[in-house]
């Protein structure tokens, strides 16, 4: 008896961009539903605890890498080379810690209920915006106008 391979269906257009941030699919609102309900919390809280879990499996690949890969080369130039590309990467980390706290504070918010509305004005953030960037605390038009008012300041 003859087996008969089929293909896999062919992903629309609407699948290739459905996965987000951390493979989670974007979430579908309904018409009447209620901004930041119990379901867009969860959502968004699955978001950032996958989120800081990736930042943290960083942290340790740094770890065991850098205790692998450290060498004590007798040539200073492969010193320095080798010291150059662990400062990099610790302050890679570094930057990661402090999206790590950021996150943190993000998660209790959402505990809180009060993540999803802008800390200056207080409109909501809207969902898009938060899946794209989890930790935004303030809308859109604020957002705009604190980068204004920082080149205004720094002249950049």
């Amino acid at each position: 008896m003859a087996t008969v391979k089929t293909k896999p269906a062919a992903k629309s257009k609407s699948d290739a961009g459905s996965a987000t941030l951390h493979g989670l699919k974007p979430y579908k609102e309904t018409k009447k539903e209620e901004y930041m309900n119990e379901n867009q919390r969860e959502h968004f809280k699955l978001i950032l605890k996958a989120w800081r879990r990736e930042l943290m499996e960083e942290v340790d690949r740094t770890v065991t890498h850098m205790k692998d890969e450290a060498a004590n080369f007798p040539d200073p130039a492969d010193r320095a080379t080798q010291e150059e590309e662990f400062s990099l990467e610790l302050r890679t980390r570094d930057r990661e810690r402090k999206l790590i706290k950021k996150i943190d504070k993000t998660l209790v918010r959402v505990e809180e209920d009060d993540y999803g509305f802008c800390d200056q004005c207080g409109v909501e953030i809207g969902i898009r915006r938060l899946e794209a960037r989890p930790t935004a605390d303030l809308c859109v038009d604020c957002k705009t106008l604190d980068e204004i008012k920082e080149k205004q300041i720094t002249g950049g």
